[in-house]
């Protein structure tokens, strides 16, 4: 029968060295001293013969054996962490907490009946909703940071339930510049002006979606704050159409029409990361939520 040469911990020690950059930040994290890690990862290599990192100046680096261990051993963690919950959740009739990320953009009105329904057979389950954007919602499924999650994409490796559509318009003050521009206006003459960015709650953010060729950029973490901004005739910004409709309607706002792209389309899904793992309380809002979109999906 084979028996591990190396544990869990020595593992989890290598990945927080690598996450924090180095020995030192990683002992703070993980409430240990510098030597116990320098001296359980200095173990690591030499049970397995391997060279995984490499000291340069004050920081760790991993070699090019090192990454694939790495990459190798996140699984291994993991799939333990998940079998731990599991055997929580078996013992455990009703979780006391739920936590469910939401991407910023989704229109919350539509789950809303969803929660309402849920709230009298909770037993009590406290429900964390966390207000997440764009690479941050990927990383709080990836990550197994929540239970449940609404969102305009689903990372690799994960399944989704479509539950509605979000439409983006770009809109800006009636008496902004940008509206003396002949229409269509051409993006190389919007690209110009101010336009207005919603953070990314990622802590490791990657710009790679949405139309970001303005050199001048102002970001804020609510889309409540841009549309402020807007309606003060400062800059331009993408906002989902269902929080500036009256907006549009009583005329504090335009929408600009841009040169091929008027408006902008995204699913949003309903995520469960961990779906073995899920409670029963998670699962009942879960259900509640698939079939509120179902009354949206009649509705439309």
């Amino acid at each position: 029968m084979y028996r591990p040469k190396t544990t869990l911990e020595q593992w989890r020690i290598l990945q927080a060295v690598v996450d924090y950059g180095g020995y030192a930040k990683a002992a703070e994290y993980l409430n240990k001293s510098q030597s116990s890690l320098n001296h359980a990862v200095a173990k690591l290599q030499g049970l397995l013969g391997v060279q995984l990192l490499e000291v340069k100046g004050r920081k760790a680096y991993l070699t090019s054996a090192g990454e694939v261990m790495l990459r190798r051993s996140r699984y291994l963690t993991d799939n333990v962490e998940a079998l731990e919950s599991l055997a929580v959740n078996i013992n455990q009739a009703w979780e006391p907490e739920i936590t469910m990320a939401i991407d910023l953009a989704f229109n919350k009105q539509l789950i809303y009946p969803a929660l309402e329904a849920f709230l009298p057979e909770s037993r009590g389950s406290r429900l964390t909703i966390l207000d997440t954007v764009l690479t941050g919602t990927d990383d709080a499924i990836t990550e197994h940071k929540v239970d449940l999650a609404i969102s305009h994409r689903i990372p690799k490796g994960f399944l989704g339930e479509p539950f509605s559509e979000v439409t983006f318009v770009a809109v800006c003050h009636p008496e902004h510049p940008i509206t003396d521009i002949p229409s269509p206006i051409d993006p190389e003459a919007l690209s110009k002006h101010l336009q207005i960015v919603i953070k990314d709650t990622s802590s490791a953010p990657k710009e790679h979606s949405g139309w970001l060729k303005s050199e001048n950029r102002w970001t804020v973490s609510q889309f409540t704050t841009a549309i402020e901004l807007l309606e003060n005739k400062m800059g331009f910004c993408w906002i989902p159409e269902h929080l500036v409709t009256n907006k549009i309607a009583q005329g504090t706002l335009s929408i600009i029409n841009i040169n091929g792209s008027t408006h902008k389309r995204m699913n949003s899904f309903l995520i469960i990361p961990q779906p073995d793992n899920l409670g029963p309380s998670s699962r009942l809002l879960a259900e509640l939520i698939l079939q509120q979109r179902q009354l949206y999906i009649d509705h439309c």
